[in-house]
């Protein structure tokens, strides 16, 4: 038994995304007003929330490009927007600031979240140049904070991005276990809405063994038998197809209830 069983109420969490919009700051952002972001926030959670996910991750999405080091105001806004929030959360719920893992472990300190997912390790090389995590730094911050009940998914992979070293995914799990003794790991695909290539997933988990191995990103309708069967649960960012995993994932264990349709 995991720690995902007394935090989620089951061993394969389905984790909703909440994907807030671009935010004062960020390039895309167009004044639309906190009011607006809160908004479409609120009904993007009550539309997870409706449809049986057992968590629920608030994430600044629409930040792009990303920074390597998030602005103070995109922090206080993704605050903002998960205060305004907070009483209408009906599961577990975890906030990440995207690529930054110490502002990831502020915001969660501040927010009071139960988990978090993060680059939170390595060097990698892409569109926003190089990423240099430090997780030495970061952990001594989750340690000052107090947050000795936060659960931490790190990511092996790095969306569209390459690790410096050309090391084996594999590989870098099977360090960071001892190295850095993760929570769970998260494996994802090259972009939002891809899976995780050949048989990453079956990979990660042998080297895994008991600490929880959840996909990413990709998981679909047709997919997620197949994702499930090899992991942990599985973090969704389509309402859609977040709706059709919880309808897929009930007739697989032979659920009779439907938290939709009744």
């Amino acid at each position: 038994m995991s720690f995902l069983l007394e935090l989620f109420g089951t061993e394969k969490p389905i984790i909703g995304l909440v994907h807030i919009q671009p935010l004062p700051g960020d390039p895309f952002y167009r004044g639309e007003g906190m009011d607006a972001v809160i908004q479409r926030a609120k009904a993007d959670l009550q539309a997870l929330q409706d449809g049986g996910v057992d968590g629920v991750l608030f994430t600044n999405e629409f930040s792009m490009p990303y920074e390597k080091h998030v602005s103070p105001v995109t922090l206080a806004a993704m605050g903002m927007v998960i205060g305004a929030l907070k009483s209408s959360i009906r599961v577990p719920f975890g906030a990440e600031a995207i690529f930054d893992g110490d502002a990831t472990i502020s915001l969660c300190a501040a927010t009071e979240a139960a988990f978090t997912r993060c680059l939170f390790t390595g060097v990698w090389a892409g569109d926003f140049g190089m990423v240099d995590r430090d997780i030495a730094v970061t952990l001594r911050l989750k340690n000052a904070y107090r947050l000795d009940d936060l659960k931490l998914f790190y990511f092996v992979t790095s969306e569209g991005d390459a690790c410096v070293g050309d090391r084996k995914t594999a590989d870098i799990a099977e360090s960071l276990l001892f190295n850095c003794r993760p929570d769970a790991l998260v494996v994802g695909g090259v972009a939002a809405g891809s899976g995780p290539a050949g048989k990453l997933l079956e990979q990660v988990s042998g080297v895994a063994k008991e600490t929880p191995v959840v996909c990413g990103t990709g998981c679909k309708r047709e997919n997620i038998e197949y994702v499930l069967s090899r992991c942990s649960g599985a973090l969704a960012g389509n309402l859609y197809y977040t709706r059709n995993l919880w309808h897929l994932w009930r007739y697989k264990y032979g659920w009779s209830v439907d938290p939709v349709d009744g």
